[in-house]
């Protein structure tokens, strides 16, 4: 797929989401942002889509709920004329002690990773079905991928991003004869939290291969790729630095 005046809806814009929107902004896609608290770093976004000469609007949605998921898509096609591509990015990333944790924890970590993720397809998947084709990028983590989890405190998180692979699988087989390809990316050490220590950080640049954190435009590199490609379907990719050979 041609990015030039297509249109992308991408949820969870912060940090390295709103990296990924300029990124596609940069190749010709006009931009949807939904955001459910984060305002003021939405419109900053958007700003930087128009700044690279794209159309950019943003809609503030509980992307947990379906009502919200197709009020979002909807308002997507009204201002911006189309649906060509959806980024699921909306995510919960937060440490709960395994004695502390309760079933309302794992079921918030489900609706905004996973269920989040469905909804928003399914809302987005008639007006991809009327262009004649389209992209879903999900986002899983490298962790997940890897088949175990490393990291005690994240059983909501590793169980919600190993469902999302699953969705991706089963989403990329429902929707091949519609064009629809649906993949995922799944990140390792792309930015480090802003309260982490210097040694943890040496830390996790010793346990990578590559020796480095990534940074976001390593991200935004894979969702442009997984959107171009005409022939891949249901592959999570990891963008880890190799991490996960450790």
């Amino acid at each position: 797929m041609d990015l030039k005046d297509r249109v992308v809806l991408l949820t969870g814009g912060k940090r390295i989401g709103s990296t990924v929107a300029v990124a596609l902004a940069q190749r010709g896609a006009d931009m949807a942002l939904s955001y459910h608290q984060s305002r003021a770093e939405a419109e900053t976004t958007a700003e930087a889509v128009r700044g690279a000469g794209r159309r950019a609007m943003i809609w503030q949605a509980n992307v947990s709920r379906a009502d919200e998921c197709e009020a979002l898509v909807a308002a997507t096609v009204a201002e911006l004329g189309r649906l060509d591509v959806l980024v699921n990015m909306a995510s919960i990333y937060r440490s709960i002690p395994l004695d502390s944790m309760s079933g309302d924890d794992l079921q918030a970590s489900l609706d905004v990773d996973l269920k989040s993720a469905f909804l928003c397809a399914r809302a987005a998947i008639p007006h991809m079905r009327a262009a004649g084709g389209g992209r879903i990028v999900n986002f899983s983590d490298w962790l997940a991928v890897s088949q175990r989890p490393r990291y005690s405190g994240y059983l909501a998180y590793y169980v919600a991003k190993k469902a999302v692979m699953g969705l991706t699988e089963a989403l990329a087989f429902e929707l091949a004869a519609d064009q629809i390809l649906v993949n995922a990316v799944a990140p390792g050490p792309i930015l480090a939290p802003p309260d982490l220590e210097d040694d943890e950080l040496e830390a996790v640049e010793k346990a990578t291969p590559l020796g480095r954190w990534g940074g976001g435009a390593e991200i935004a590199k894979a969702v442009v790729a997984l959107i171009e490609t005409d022939f891949i379907t249901g592959e999570i990719i990891r963008v880890d630095g190799g991490r996960h050979l450790k």
